[in-house]
Protein backbone atom coordinates (compact mmCIF):
# COMPACT_ATOMS: atom_id res chain seq x y z
CA UNK A 1 0.00 0.00 0.00
CA UNK A 2 1.80 3.37 -1.50
CA UNK A 3 1.73 5.80 1.57
CA UNK A 4 -0.45 9.35 1.56
CA UNK A 5 2.49 11.97 0.92
CA UNK A 6 1.48 15.75 1.56
CA UNK A 7 4.49 17.07 0.35
CA UNK A 8 6.20 15.73 -2.26
CA UNK A 9 10.31 14.33 -1.28
CA UNK A 10 12.81 16.32 -2.24
CA UNK A 11 10.95 19.88 -2.75
CA UNK A 12 12.72 23.30 -3.78
CA UNK A 13 10.83 26.14 -2.80
CA UNK A 14 12.72 29.01 -2.93
CA UNK A 15 11.17 30.53 0.39
CA UNK A 16 14.12 33.10 1.10
CA UNK A 17 13.34 34.59 -1.63
CA UNK A 18 10.30 36.16 0.02
CA UNK A 19 12.04 37.00 3.03
CA UNK A 20 12.08 40.98 2.03
CA UNK A 21 8.58 41.42 1.42
CA UNK A 22 7.64 38.90 4.41
CA UNK A 23 9.36 41.05 7.22
CA UNK A 24 7.99 43.96 5.25
CA UNK A 25 4.07 42.69 5.71
CA UNK A 26 5.28 41.61 9.07
CA UNK A 27 6.32 44.83 10.02
CA UNK A 28 3.34 46.74 8.98
CA UNK A 29 1.06 44.23 10.67
CA UNK A 30 2.74 44.57 13.99
CA UNK A 31 2.56 48.12 14.25
CA UNK A 32 -0.81 47.91 13.24
CA UNK A 33 -1.81 45.29 16.14
CA UNK A 34 -0.29 47.60 18.79
CA UNK A 35 -2.26 50.23 17.24
CA UNK A 36 -5.15 48.45 17.44
CA UNK A 37 -4.61 47.23 21.22
CA UNK A 38 -3.70 51.19 22.37
CA UNK A 39 -6.64 52.64 20.40
CA UNK A 40 -9.34 49.94 20.54
CA UNK A 41 -8.16 47.99 23.36
CA UNK A 42 -8.47 44.23 24.57
CA UNK A 43 -12.35 43.30 26.16
CA UNK A 44 -11.00 41.85 29.14
CA UNK A 45 -12.84 38.99 31.47
CA UNK A 46 -13.98 39.03 34.68
CA UNK A 47 -10.45 37.73 35.58
CA UNK A 48 -9.01 40.85 34.85
CA UNK A 49 -11.77 43.80 35.71
CA UNK A 50 -13.21 42.11 38.35
CA UNK A 51 -17.44 40.90 38.79
CA UNK A 52 -18.88 38.25 40.53
CA UNK A 53 -18.96 34.56 40.13
CA UNK A 54 -22.13 32.23 41.31
CA UNK A 55 -21.83 28.50 41.64
CA UNK A 56 -25.10 26.62 41.20
CA UNK A 57 -26.26 22.94 41.38
CA UNK A 58 -29.09 21.24 40.00
CA UNK A 59 -30.44 18.68 41.99
CA UNK A 60 -32.78 17.03 40.40
CA UNK A 61 -31.12 16.39 37.04
CA UNK A 62 -28.51 14.76 35.59
CA UNK A 63 -26.78 17.55 33.46
CA UNK A 64 -27.28 21.47 34.34
CA UNK A 65 -29.59 22.94 31.39
CA UNK A 66 -26.45 25.61 30.52
CA UNK A 67 -28.01 26.51 27.00
CA UNK A 68 -31.17 27.97 28.74
CA UNK A 69 -29.38 29.40 31.64
CA UNK A 70 -27.54 31.35 29.20
CA UNK A 71 -30.66 32.43 27.49
CA UNK A 72 -32.41 33.31 30.42
CA UNK A 73 -29.70 35.48 32.08
CA UNK A 74 -28.62 37.56 28.78
CA UNK A 75 -32.43 38.60 28.68
CA UNK A 76 -31.58 39.96 32.30
CA UNK A 77 -29.48 42.74 30.48
CA UNK A 78 -26.76 42.58 32.87
CA UNK A 79 -23.98 42.64 30.28
CA UNK A 80 -21.82 39.74 29.19
CA UNK A 81 -21.50 37.21 31.04
CA UNK A 82 -19.85 33.37 31.27
CA UNK A 83 -21.39 30.30 31.87
CA UNK A 84 -19.98 26.87 32.08
CA UNK A 85 -19.85 23.78 33.25
CA UNK A 86 -17.61 22.79 36.70
CA UNK A 87 -17.05 19.92 38.58
CA UNK A 88 -19.92 17.64 38.56
CA UNK A 89 -22.43 17.42 35.04
CA UNK A 90 -25.14 19.07 37.15
CA UNK A 91 -22.49 21.98 38.42
CA UNK A 92 -21.83 25.36 36.98
CA UNK A 93 -20.48 28.57 37.62
CA UNK A 94 -22.14 31.80 36.75
CA UNK A 95 -19.10 34.71 36.05
CA UNK A 96 -20.67 38.15 35.41
CA UNK A 97 -18.29 41.26 34.63
CA UNK A 98 -19.87 44.39 36.93
CA UNK A 99 -18.87 47.95 35.41
CA UNK A 100 -19.78 49.43 38.96
CA UNK A 101 -17.48 49.21 42.29
CA UNK A 102 -20.86 50.36 44.34
CA UNK A 103 -21.54 47.35 46.62
CA UNK A 104 -25.26 48.22 46.54
CA UNK A 105 -25.57 47.62 43.50
CA UNK A 106 -23.22 44.93 42.89
CA UNK A 107 -25.45 43.22 45.72
CA UNK A 108 -28.59 44.20 43.84
CA UNK A 109 -27.45 42.71 40.67
CA UNK A 110 -26.06 39.52 42.09
CA UNK A 111 -29.86 39.15 44.01
CA UNK A 112 -31.67 39.37 40.76
CA UNK A 113 -29.82 36.42 39.28
CA UNK A 114 -29.99 34.03 42.17
CA UNK A 115 -34.01 35.05 42.36
CA UNK A 116 -34.09 34.01 38.96
CA UNK A 117 -32.01 31.02 38.52
CA UNK A 118 -33.92 29.71 41.90
CA UNK A 119 -37.51 30.74 41.34
CA UNK A 120 -37.43 29.60 37.41
CA UNK A 121 -35.35 26.60 38.04
CA UNK A 122 -36.86 25.55 41.26
CA UNK A 123 -38.21 22.08 39.32
CA UNK A 124 -34.85 21.32 38.14
CA UNK A 125 -33.40 22.03 42.28
CA UNK A 126 -31.48 24.76 41.27
CA UNK A 127 -29.11 25.77 44.71
CA UNK A 128 -26.60 28.41 44.92
CA UNK A 129 -23.73 26.95 46.76
CA UNK A 130 -21.96 30.30 46.91
CA UNK A 131 -21.02 33.48 45.49
CA UNK A 132 -17.70 35.25 45.29
CA UNK A 133 -16.45 38.34 43.97
CA UNK A 134 -12.97 39.40 42.27
CA UNK A 135 -12.20 42.19 43.43
CA UNK A 136 -10.57 44.75 40.95
CA UNK A 137 -7.01 44.61 42.86
CA UNK A 138 -6.78 40.76 42.43
CA UNK A 139 -7.90 41.41 38.84
CA UNK A 140 -4.79 43.52 38.11
CA UNK A 141 -2.69 41.30 39.71
CA UNK A 142 -3.74 38.24 37.63
CA UNK A 143 -3.30 40.80 34.52
CA UNK A 144 0.31 41.63 35.67
CA UNK A 145 1.40 37.97 36.63
CA UNK A 146 0.29 36.54 33.43
CA UNK A 147 2.05 39.40 31.24
CA UNK A 148 5.46 38.76 32.99
CA UNK A 149 4.69 34.99 32.56
CA UNK A 150 4.30 35.93 28.90
CA UNK A 151 7.94 37.76 28.59
CA UNK A 152 9.96 35.80 31.10
CA UNK A 153 8.57 32.98 28.79
CA UNK A 154 9.97 34.15 25.79
CA UNK A 155 13.05 35.43 27.64
CA UNK A 156 13.87 31.78 29.22
CA UNK A 157 13.68 30.62 25.58
CA UNK A 158 15.91 32.84 23.67
CA UNK A 159 18.56 32.27 27.11
CA UNK A 160 18.00 28.50 26.11
CA UNK A 161 18.01 28.75 22.36
CA UNK A 162 21.16 31.25 22.73
CA UNK A 163 22.97 28.62 24.79
CA UNK A 164 22.36 25.58 22.29
CA UNK A 165 23.04 27.63 19.48
CA UNK A 166 24.68 30.86 19.08
CA UNK A 167 23.47 34.39 20.27
CA UNK A 168 22.47 35.08 17.06
CA UNK A 169 19.59 31.94 16.73
CA UNK A 170 18.53 33.31 20.41
CA UNK A 171 17.54 36.98 19.27
CA UNK A 172 15.41 35.52 15.74
CA UNK A 173 13.90 33.16 17.72
CA UNK A 174 12.84 36.20 20.34
CA UNK A 175 11.16 37.95 17.64
CA UNK A 176 9.81 35.29 15.85
CA UNK A 177 7.72 34.95 19.54
CA UNK A 178 7.40 38.59 19.70
CA UNK A 179 5.33 38.63 16.19
CA UNK A 180 3.42 35.97 17.36
CA UNK A 181 2.05 37.25 20.95
CA UNK A 182 1.85 40.54 19.16
CA UNK A 183 -0.63 39.60 16.35
CA UNK A 184 -2.74 37.19 18.57
CA UNK A 185 -3.11 41.04 20.57
CA UNK A 186 -4.10 42.70 17.64
CA UNK A 187 -6.50 40.01 16.66
CA UNK A 188 -8.42 40.17 20.19
CA UNK A 189 -8.23 44.06 19.77
CA UNK A 190 -9.53 43.76 16.54
CA UNK A 191 -12.70 41.16 17.10
CA UNK A 192 -13.07 42.06 20.92
CA UNK A 193 -13.43 38.68 21.99
CA UNK A 194 -13.55 38.21 25.58
CA UNK A 195 -9.55 38.13 26.88
CA UNK A 196 -9.22 36.17 30.10
CA UNK A 197 -7.14 34.07 31.55
CA UNK A 198 -8.19 31.13 29.00
CA UNK A 199 -5.82 33.52 26.33
CA UNK A 200 -2.79 33.68 28.34
CA UNK A 201 -3.06 30.23 28.65
CA UNK A 202 -3.53 29.86 24.60
CA UNK A 203 -0.76 32.41 24.33
CA UNK A 204 2.09 30.35 26.49
CA UNK A 205 1.06 27.36 24.29
CA UNK A 206 1.35 29.37 21.50
CA UNK A 207 4.51 30.40 22.28
CA UNK A 208 5.80 26.97 22.73
CA UNK A 209 4.72 25.56 19.50
CA UNK A 210 6.11 28.59 17.42
CA UNK A 211 9.29 27.82 19.54
CA UNK A 212 9.27 23.85 18.84
CA UNK A 213 8.92 24.12 14.88
CA UNK A 214 11.50 27.18 14.87
CA UNK A 215 13.81 25.13 16.80
CA UNK A 216 13.52 22.27 14.12
CA UNK A 217 14.65 24.29 10.90
CA UNK A 218 17.21 26.02 13.07
CA UNK A 219 18.56 22.72 14.26
CA UNK A 220 18.51 21.23 10.57
CA UNK A 221 20.40 24.58 9.36
CA UNK A 222 22.87 24.04 11.99
CA UNK A 223 23.69 20.64 10.59
CA UNK A 224 23.58 22.05 6.87
CA UNK A 225 26.11 24.86 8.64
CA UNK A 226 28.62 22.17 9.04
CA UNK A 227 27.65 20.13 6.30
CA UNK A 228 28.03 22.69 3.65
CA UNK A 229 30.81 24.65 4.10
CA UNK A 230 30.81 26.73 1.13
CA UNK A 231 26.82 27.02 0.41
CA UNK A 232 25.42 30.43 0.23
CA UNK A 233 23.46 31.36 3.12
CA UNK A 234 20.26 32.06 1.82
CA UNK A 235 20.52 28.63 -0.28
CA UNK A 236 21.06 26.63 2.80
CA UNK A 237 18.12 28.37 4.95
CA UNK A 238 15.71 27.24 1.67
CA UNK A 239 17.49 23.84 1.67
CA UNK A 240 16.97 23.63 5.99
CA UNK A 241 13.49 24.63 5.63
CA UNK A 242 12.36 22.32 2.70
CA UNK A 243 13.87 19.44 4.47
CA UNK A 244 11.89 20.20 7.48
CA UNK A 245 9.01 21.04 5.33
CA UNK A 246 6.91 17.79 5.66
CA UNK A 247 7.34 17.57 9.62
CA UNK A 248 6.38 21.46 9.66
CA UNK A 249 2.96 20.49 7.03
CA UNK A 250 1.97 17.29 9.17
CA UNK A 251 2.45 18.74 12.52
CA UNK A 252 0.36 21.70 11.10
CA UNK A 253 -2.52 19.95 9.49
CA UNK A 254 -3.08 17.78 12.44
CA UNK A 255 -3.42 20.57 14.65
CA UNK A 256 -6.04 22.59 12.54
CA UNK A 257 -8.03 19.47 12.44
CA UNK A 258 -8.68 19.49 15.73
CA UNK A 259 -8.69 23.11 16.25
CA UNK A 260 -10.77 23.79 13.33
CA UNK A 261 -13.51 21.23 14.50
CA UNK A 262 -13.56 22.88 18.17
CA UNK A 263 -13.91 26.21 16.69
CA UNK A 264 -17.07 25.48 14.23
CA UNK A 265 -18.80 23.03 16.87
CA UNK A 266 -17.24 23.38 20.08
CA UNK A 267 -19.00 25.25 22.91
CA UNK A 268 -18.86 28.47 23.16
CA UNK A 269 -17.23 29.16 26.38
CA UNK A 270 -13.72 27.61 24.51
CA UNK A 271 -14.06 29.45 21.37
CA UNK A 272 -11.58 32.53 22.53
CA UNK A 273 -9.12 29.86 22.84
CA UNK A 274 -9.73 28.21 20.21
CA UNK A 275 -9.06 31.20 17.84
CA UNK A 276 -6.02 31.86 19.90
CA UNK A 277 -4.32 28.72 19.21
CA UNK A 278 -5.61 28.09 15.65
CA UNK A 279 -4.20 31.65 14.55
CA UNK A 280 -1.00 30.53 17.08
CA UNK A 281 -0.31 27.81 14.58
CA UNK A 282 -0.79 29.30 11.44
CA UNK A 283 1.45 32.59 12.57
CA UNK A 284 3.80 30.44 14.00
CA UNK A 285 4.42 28.13 11.17
CA UNK A 286 5.26 31.59 8.95
CA UNK A 287 7.44 32.57 11.45
CA UNK A 288 9.34 30.31 11.93
CA UNK A 289 10.53 30.69 8.45
CA UNK A 290 9.55 34.14 7.21
CA UNK A 291 10.71 35.87 10.83
CA UNK A 292 13.57 33.68 12.44
CA UNK A 293 15.39 32.49 8.93
CA UNK A 294 15.94 36.07 7.33
CA UNK A 295 17.15 37.60 10.74
CA UNK A 296 20.19 35.06 10.73
CA UNK A 297 20.95 36.56 7.61
CA UNK A 298 21.06 39.87 8.77
CA UNK A 299 22.99 39.07 11.40
CA UNK A 300 25.52 37.57 9.92
CA UNK A 301 25.34 33.55 10.74
CA UNK A 302 26.89 31.47 7.51
CA UNK A 303 29.55 28.74 7.06
CA UNK A 304 31.95 31.51 7.02
CA UNK A 305 31.09 32.34 10.87
CA UNK A 306 30.27 28.90 11.61
CA UNK A 307 32.59 26.31 13.30
CA UNK A 308 32.10 22.68 14.51
CA UNK A 309 31.06 22.19 18.11
CA UNK A 310 30.79 26.35 18.26
CA UNK A 311 27.64 26.78 20.45
CA UNK A 312 28.04 27.51 24.27
CA UNK A 313 26.74 24.04 25.09
CA UNK A 314 29.34 22.47 23.11
CA UNK A 315 31.99 24.45 24.26
CA UNK A 316 30.98 23.40 27.70
CA UNK A 317 30.63 19.39 26.64
CA UNK A 318 34.37 19.98 24.69
CA UNK A 319 35.86 21.27 28.27
CA UNK A 320 33.96 19.03 30.25
CA UNK A 321 35.27 16.05 27.80
CA UNK A 322 38.61 17.44 28.01
CA UNK A 323 38.37 17.30 31.71
CA UNK A 324 37.48 13.87 31.84
CA UNK A 325 40.19 12.71 29.40
CA UNK A 326 42.84 14.95 31.50
CA UNK A 327 41.84 13.53 34.66
CA UNK A 328 42.60 9.60 33.26
CA UNK A 329 45.56 7.95 34.03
Amino acid sequence: MKLLKLVPDKTNFGFMRWRKLAMAISIITIAISIVLVVTRGLNFGVDFVGGQMIQVTFDKVAEAPVGQLRTDIGALDLGESTIQRFGEPNQVSVRMRLSGDNADEVDAVTQRVTSMITTKYAAQGARIDGVDSVSGKVSQELLSTGVYSLVFAMLAIAVYIWFRFEWQFGVAALFALFHDVVLTFGFFALTQLEFNLNIIAALLTIIGYSLNDTIVVFDRVRENLRKYRKMDMIALLDLSTNETLARTVMTSLTMLIALLALLLIGPGVIFGFTAAMTMGVVVGCYSSVYMANPILIWLGVGPHSFVPESSPADRAAAKLKEGIDGAQP
